[in-house]
C-alpha cells in the first residue's frame, strides 16, 4: 500500500454495505480479491462486512473469515459494522481496527434495523462501551453512525436538534466518535453543513470526522465537496455504487467510489489511490457479481486526456 501523506480518507464500504443490499451472494474467495485489489490500488480503510445473524443477512455470513484475512494485508484499517453487543464481542474476537454501530436518529427505522428503541440503543452502546474498555492493549476504534439524520423514508423530516442531541449522550457516554449518515439519500449541502457544524460545537471538533452519504437522489458528490470545504476527512462510499439500507424503503445507492476520487484527485486533494487500478479492481467485481448493475460514470467515461493524480 502507499505511504504518502493524503489529504480526504476515502473508506471502502462495497463489501458490506453494497453486498447486504443485493440478492446475490458473492463467494468468500472473490471478496477476499476486491478487498486485496482495492487496498493494493492505495484504499486504506475498508469496511469488510457485518456482525449480523446468517440469517438475516446470509450475504454477510463469513464476515469473521474476511476480518482475519484482511488484518494480514499491510496498512489496511479493518472496519465492519455490529448491530449489538453480540456483534461487538464477534468483532473482537475476530480482530477488527474499527467497528461502527447504526443508531438511527428515525426511532421508527431504529425499531425496523435494528429491533431497538432509542432507550435500548443507549444501553446497548454502553455495553459496548464497557466491553471495549476491558480491552487489553490498544482496543478499536468505536463509531456510531447517526443514521438517518437526513431525513427517513418512513418518518419523514427529522429535527437537526434530535439529531445533535443524540451524539452529545453518545459523547457523553464514551464513544470514539459520531459518524453522519443520510441512509435514505434526504440529504443537501447547505444541511450537512449545519449539522456538522452544530455538532462540533456542541460535542468537539474531534468527535466527527466523517460522513456516509447515499446518492438515491444525486446528490451524492455535492454532499461529499460540501464535507470536504468543512472539513471533514473522511468519507465512506461504495465500489460502483451498490448498497443502500434493506430497513428504509427507496433507499438506494452509495456514492460511487470510482467518481468520488476523480473528483477529489482532479482537485488537487490526495486520496492516495491509484484510479486506474481502482477501475481495473470494479471489473473484477462486476465478473463476480455478473447480474448486479454498477453505476458511475468515470468507469464508463474514461479519464480525460492529459488527466493526473496527485496520488
Amino acid at each position: 500500500m502507499q505511504n504518502a501523506k493524503i489529504d480526504i480518507e476515502i473508506s471502502e464500504v462495497g463489501p458490506r454495505d453494497g453486498l447486504q443490499s443485493i440478492a446475490a451472494i458473492m463467494p468468500t474467495e472473490a471478496k477476499k480479491a476486491w478487498i486485496r485489489a482495492e487496498a493494493a490500488a492505495g484504499v486504506r480503510e475498508i469496511e469488510v462486512g457485518s456482525f449480523v445473524p446468517a440469517k438475516i443477512l446470509p450475504q454477510l455470513a463469513d464476515t469473521a473469515e474476511l476480518v482475519r484475512y484482511a488484518r494480514n494485508i499491510e496498512g489496511l484499517v479493518v472496519a465492519v459494522l455490529v448491530p449489538n453487543l453480540r456483534g461487538a464481542q464477534a468483532a473482537l474476537e475476530a480482530g477488527a481496527h474499527k467497528i461502527s454501530i447504526p443508531f438511527s436518529v428515525s426511532e421508527t427505522h431504529c425499531q425496523r434495523n435494528v429491533n431497538r428503541s432509542h432507550q435500548q440503543m443507549f444501553e446497548e452502546i454502553e455495553r459496548i462501551i464497557t466491553l471495549m474498555n476491558s480491552v487489553a492493549g490498544k482496543r478499536p476504534h468505536f463509531e456510531v453512525g447517526l443514521s438517518t439524520a437526513f431525513g427517513c423514508s418512513i418518518e419523514g423530516p427529522i429535527a437537526e436538534s434530535k439529531v445533535v442531541a443524540i451524539a452529545e449522550k453518545l459523547v457523553a457516554l464514551g464513544v470514539d466518535e459520531v459518524g453522519l449518515s443520510d441512509t435514505t439519500g434526504s440529504g443537501n449541502p447547505a444541511q450537512l453543513r449545519r449539522l456538522v457544524t452544530q455538532i462540533w460545537e456542541h460535542c468537539g471538533r474531534e468527535k466527527l470526522n466523517g460522513v456516509h452519504l447515499h446518492n438515491t437522489r444525486g446528490q451524492g458528490l455535492a454532499n461529499a465537496l460540501a464535507a470536504v470545504d468543512l472539513g471533514l476527512t473522511t468519507i465512506d462510499s461504495s465500489l460502483g455504487g451498490i448498497g443502500g439500507c434493506p430497513a428504509a424503503p427507496g433507499a438506494s445507492g452509495n456514492i460511487v467510489t470510482e467518481d468520488l476520487v476523480f473528483m477529489l484527485e482532479a482537485m488537487g486533494l490526495r486520496t492516495g489511490i491509484d484510479i486506474e487500478q481502482l477501475i481495473t479492481v470494479r471489473e473484477l467485481v462486476q465478473a463476480a457479481l455478473p447480474n448486479t448493475e454498477l453505476y458511475g460514470f468515470t468507469a464508463n467515461a474514461g479519464l480525460p486526456k492529459g488527466y493526473t493524480s496527485h496520488s
